[in-house]
């Protein structure tokens, strides 16, 4: 069994940043080295930083930790506060951040495994 606590000061910034929008920090707290098991991430988005559009190949849960956040698919934009959950269900393209005036920070929980960042933007440049 691991114990964690979602820490700001343990996050350091994205291995990947062009698959963010504004300033983004990671706290890996747990990272599977075989494909399935359990990925977690925090992740810690100053006021308008988002993720890029992108689709998992499985469920992706976001548990909101602090500030206000926004989920968003093709058909819906969900705003999401301190502990709120949203599952986004595999294959579903999204996008997910801070709101325009608030960080927010979540913890990304998820089967490891391939995501494809290279997707159609479609309305994302709309926020």
């Amino acid at each position: 069994m691991h114990t964690f606590r979602v820490d700001l000061s343990q996050a350091g910034p994205p291995e990947r940043p062009e698959y963010f929008s504004g300033n983004v920090r990671l706290q890996y707290l747990v990272r599977p080295e075989q494909p399935g098991a359990i990925e977690v991430i925090a992740v810690f988005f100053e006021a308008g930083a988002r993720t890029i559009p992108h689709i998992h190949e499985t469920d992706q849960v976001l548990y909101f930790v602090e500030g206000e956040g926004i989920v968003a698919t093709e058909q819906e934009r969900h705003y999401a506060k301190a502990g709120d959950i949203v599952v986004v269900p595999a294959g579903t393209w999204h996008w997910h951040g801070a709101t325009r005036t608030s960080p927010v920070c979540h913890v990304s929980i998820r089967p490891a495994g391939p995501s494809n960042w290279s997707v159609p933007r479609k309305d994302w440049e709309a926020y």
